[in-house]
């Protein structure tokens, strides 16, 4: 999973990637916005990965894992109409998710904190970068169709864009849309930036942490929302795990922001994670809630999909409930699952194959 994190300069935004992942990059309000983004690979802390490692003593550990990029932060104001599209952050386009981060502190350049509008700026942001897109495209598509090259591909194509257009072009992200598979196919190329997952980051100053709630109920409206107090939680990332326990009880706050954030981002974005044990590894895996026993072998290996024959399933809840695997089957708890069999989150899979 990789999650984008945008805003607006100033935002605390590289704050908030350093309190996820322990990095140092650099925050100054000077910062070089035409820099490159930051990115970090932060592990996904899962308990049951804690407790399937002390029951199989594994040679390897591996925890799921999300990819965190801190892409360089637009000047309110300054920024071109639809310069995601062209200031150098295509990169934003690879992200399977997004995190907009908003300034809930005062600012010596920027003045008090305006999140609502910061979120109403970043959203005409996205819809005019995805509306650029669409029409360009469909600039090109009339341009083949006038010189006599019609496809069947390409009217499907078309129908499909102008059905985003004329959706974005009220103001509504494409997200809101619903495709067929077909559809899905024709239009996945293009990473629209509104068709992606989209939460927010309420960067708060610390004396206002936690009292906050009419200014989350009016964000939440529209999307998601967790609350950090960014520069709290960028030094709480540096102490030792004691001293953290301390600050985090002064503050009310029972997780840490990674902690709190990989958590948000599954529930949110719709991630669940099952695993695979034995003495040679426990590993926790990623997938899409609702996908596949043949999604699931893909997630692990190529080839394990392209030759699926069985999932051997039991749960992790199952697991600790009857101690062992052999407790597994003398309960009627091992079962044998086929390609089309929904994943749930906390299976516990071995796949059976034949390439």
């Amino acid at each position: 999973m990789k999650i984008g994190l945008i805003g607006l300069a100033n935002s605390g935004k590289t704050t908030i990637f350093n309190a996820l992942t322990n990095m140092d990059a650099k925050t100054s309000m000077y910062a070089d916005v035409t820099a490159g983004p930051n990115i970090a690979i932060v592990e996904v802390d899962d308990g049951r990965v804690a407790c399937l490692t002390e029951m199989y003593k594994p040679k390897k550990i591996t925890r799921a894992t999300i990819e965190m990029i801190d892409f360089p932060g637009l000047k309110s104001g300054s920024a071109p109409k639809g310069s995601f599209a062209t200031n150098g952050l295509s990169m934003v386009k690879h992200a399977d998710a997004l995190a907009l981060v908003v300034r809930n502190f005062s600012d010596d350049l920027a003045g008090p904190p305006t999140p609502l509008s910061e979120i109403d700026d970043i959203d005409t942001e996205l819809l005019l970068t995805d509306l650029i897109i669409v029409e360009s495209r469909l600039e090109r598509i009339e341009k083949t169709m006038n010189r006599g090259q019609k496809s069947a591909h390409l009217l499907a194509e078309e129908r499909v864009l102008r059905t985003i257009l004329d959706h974005l072009n009220e103001d509504r992200p494409i997200r809101e849309l619903t495709f067929t598979e077909d559809d899905e196919k024709i239009i996945r190329g293009f990473q629209f930036l509104t068709k992606k997952p989209f939460l927010v980051i309420l960067n708060s100053d610390e004396a206002f942490f936690g009292r906050n709630t009419e200014l989350i109920a009016a964000i939440e409206a529209k999307y998601k929302v967790i609350e950090f107090a960014g520069r709290f939680e960028m030094e709480l990332s540096r102490l030792s795990d004691d001293d953290a326990v301390i600050f985090m009880e002064d503050m009310g706050i029972r997780m840490s922001a990674r902690e709190r954030l990989t958590r948000f981002a599954y529930q949110t974005l719709g991630y669940v994670s099952f695993f695979t044990v034995g003495e040679d590894e426990v590993r926790a895996w990623s997938i899409h809630e609702g996908d596949t026993a043949v999604d699931a072998a893909a997630a692990i290996h190529s080839d394990l999909a392209r030759g699926f024959i069985r999932a051997e399933c039991f749960t992790y809840d199952e697991l600790m409930a009857c101690g062992t695997e052999k407790g597994i089957r003398d309960k009627g708890c091992f079962r044998l699952e086929g390609k089309d069999y929904p994943v749930r989150d906390g299976d516990i899979l071995n796949i059976r194959f034949s390439v």
